[in-house]
């Protein structure tokens, strides 16, 4: 066998540093916090790297299209209401900075719940075992009532839901993210999996209504993604529902004859998923705009990029 002989290092060819590209700088680099700053000093010490920039792109974004007039839609899981993010996301509908919502089915009983009682989320791995889980009375008995009601009135669930939200008495409905949305009159949809929340396990669930409130909540939504050129679409928190609903109203726009480019496409959750980045950052955007993963808590990374678009849209 021949004798293997380490391969020599005479010979090769080098370079200098200083001609070399190099993807970070020192100029990009983060500073250290100094006692008694705000926050807009505190967002302008973050390092300018990868997720650093690409929160100050997606801020960017988010204000432009609202200087232009151009639509800002947020896609949505329940978990932002579960981690208490409704009054910001109130806020940013008070302010014009949000032009749309779309939600899952378990948004409306979160949302429903903290107006009712102030609170929300049951342990379900207390209750499951013993049959338990989802049994809340009221809960459905509103939330389907609401739906049968909207449906007979040929209304879209989230229009349905969010007005007898604003005409029960609620303590907390204040906090009702799809009642401000009713007041304020911004389109607000709900994009049900039958079989999926819980009141569907509840005798007082009307299929039909189901089925003919979401199904035209879906063709809100498409019409107001066909408006979406030069706007953004942010999708916080939803895996699955509102990344597939989300791809299915694109298409059914471009199919229509509305381009929807460009566009921006923000994923924001604390765990980065096929879908949202296939259908949502990825597909939607192919030569059509720019798509943004940021990856963190909603609890503390939305609260941050919406205090800068707020910030950033009272400078100018």
């Amino acid at each position: 066998m021949k004798k293997l002989e380490p391969l020599s290092l005479d010979g090769i060819k080098t370079y200098s540093l200083s001609e070399r590209h190099s993807k970070v700088s020192f100029q990009d680099f983060g500073r250290p916090w100094r006692r008694g700053g705000g926050f807009r000093e505190f967002v302008d010490r973050l390092p300018r790297i990868l997720a650093g920039e690409a929160l100050r792109e997606v801020a960017a974004a988010w204000v432009r299209a609202r200087r232009q007039g151009r639509p800002v839609l947020l896609g949505m899981g329940a978990h932002p209401i579960k981690v208490g993010l409704s009054p910001v996301l109130i806020d940013l509908l008070k302010r014009g900075l949000i032009t749309g919502v779309a939600m899952n089915g378990a948004g409306i009983i979160h949302d429903a719940e903290v107006a009712m009682v102030g609170r929300t989320s049951e342990d379900v791995d207390e209750v499951l075992g013993c049959g338990r889980f989802g049994m809340a009375r009221e809960t459905a008995e509103f939330l389907n009532r609401a739906i049968a009601w909207g449906a007979k009135l040929g209304l879209g669930l989230g229009q349905a839901v969010g007005r007898r939200l604003l005409e029960s008495d609620f303590p907390h409905k204040d906090l009702s993210l799809v009642a401000a949305a009713a007041a304020l009159e911004v389109p607000l949809t709900v994009h049900v999996a039958v079989g999926a929340d819980i009141i569907h396990l509840h005798p007082s669930v009307s299929p039909e209504a189901l089925g003919a409130t979401t199904h035209l909540d879906f063709r809100r939504f498409a019409a107001l993604v066909s408006e979406l050129d030069h706007g953004v679409f942010i999708n916080l928190g939803s895996a699955v529902i509102i990344p597939e609903v989300f791809l299915k109203a694109l298409t059914l726009a471009r199919n229509l004859g509305h381009p929807v480019a460009p566009l921006t496409t923000v994923n924001l959750d604390f765990v980065q998923h096929y879908r949202p980045l296939t259908n949502v950052v990825r597909r939607a955007t192919i030569g059509a705009g720019q798509g943004y993963a940021l990856t963190g808590h909603h609890e503390l990374l939305f609260p941050m990029l919406a205090a800068l678009v707020v910030e950033e849209m009272e400078e100018a």
